[in-house]
C-alpha cells in the first residue's frame, strides 16, 4: 500500500525543526569542501537550522586535513571519524549514532546531490512525513553524466524491488534520502556495513510503516575523485539485504511493525 499523500501547502520554516546532513566520506579531498559549502551557504540563506556531519570514513588521503580547515570557517559543520570498521554504511551509522537534528539527511560527499533539494526535503518533513526518497528517474528530475553501464544495472535492480516489495518508489539505491529522529530509532538495528545501507534504511522504514513522500531530485556525476561503488563485489551484498528485509516483511506477522500505524 502506498504511503504518499498530496502536499498539504508551503512549509512554515519558523517551524522548529533542526536538520542533521550526514555525509560519509572517504578520500573525498577535491570535493567535500565544496559539497559542505554549497549545502551550508543553501540552508544558512534559506534560514534553516541544521548541522553538517560529515563522517571521516578511514580516508588516506588530505580529506581530514580539509574538514578540520573548513571547520575553522563554517560554524555548522561538525567533523567525526568513523571508528568502525570502514563502509559506507558503517560511516552513516557513525553518523546516526551522534546527530542531534529532529531529521536526518544522507548526502553524497562528491557534490553529486543538489542542496537546493534539501529544501524540497525539508518542505515535506514539515508537511508531516516522516521520510523523504529523492528520485532521480521520474517526473520533474534532472540527470546528468550517469555512466551507461551503472544506469542499466541500476534501473534493473531498482525494478526488481519495485516489484518485489510493490512499492512506488523507483530509485531504493540513491543515498540520498531523509528520516525523522523516529524512524531511525524504529528501523534499528541497521545491520548493512556498505553501501546497501542505501537500501536496508527505506525498506524497513517502508515495511514497518512510516509516513514518506517520494519526490523528484537532481543528480551530477561527480566532478572529482573516483566513485567507491564497486558493483561486482556489491551485487550479492545488495541481494541478501533484499532478501533479508523481504523476509521480515511476508514472515514476520508485523513484529517490527510501528505500533501507532495502523
Amino acid at each position: 500500500m502506498s504511503r504518499l499523500r498530496p502536499s498539504c501547502g508551503a512549509p512554515a520554516f519558523s517551524e522548529t525543526m533542526k536538520l542533521s546532513i550526514l555525509i560519509p566520506a572517504r578520500n573525498e579531498e577535491g570535493a567535500i569542501e565544496s559539497t559542505v559549502n554549497r549545502i551550508y551557504e543553501t540552508l544558512r540563506t534559506a534560514g534553516i537550522d541544521h548541522e553538517i556531519v560529515v563522517i571521516n570514513d578511514h580516508s588516506t588521503d588530505r580529506t581530514g586535513e580539509v574538514l578540520r580547515d573548513a571547520a575553522s570557517r563554517i560554524p555548522s559543520l561538525r567533523p567525526i571519524d568513523n571508528t568502525m570498521q570502514p563502509g559506507f554504511g558503517h560511516a552513516v551509522r557513525a553518523g546516526l549514532d551522534v546527530f542531534a537534528g529532529d531529521v536526518a539527511i544522507v548526502v553524497m560527499g562528491d557534490e553529486s546531490d543538489d542542496p537546493a533539494d534539501i529544501i524540497a526535503y525539508y518542505r515535506k518533513f514539515t508537511d508531516g512525513y516522516e521520510c523523504v526518497f529523492g528520485s532521480r528517474f521520474m517526473k520533474g528530475s534532472k540527470i546528468l553524466n550517469y555512466p551507461t553501464h551503472k544506469l542499466i544495472i541500476n534501473r534493473i535492480a531498482n525494478r526488481f524491488i519495485k516489484l518485489l516489495f510493490r512499492i512506488p518508489l523507483n530509485d531504493t539505491t540513491n543515498a540520498f534520502k531523509g528520516y525523522k529522529r523516529n524512524v531511525v530509532e524504529g528501523i534499528q538495528p541497521l545491520i548493512s556495513p556498505h553501501f546497501n545501507l542505501t537500501v536496508e534504511m527505506p525498506l524497513k522504514a517502508i515495511i514497518r510503516g512510516y509516513r514518506y513522500a517520494v519526490i523528484p531530485i537532481s543528480w551530477h556525476g561527480r566532478l572529482s575523485g573516483m566513485s567507491k561503488l564497486r558493483l561486482q563485489e556489491m551485487g550479492s551484498r545488495y541481494l541478501f539485504i533484499v532478501l533479508y528485509l523481504w523476509l521480515e516483511k511476508m514472515l514476520s506477522r508485523g513484529d517490527y511493525r510501528r505500533k501507532d500505524s495502523g
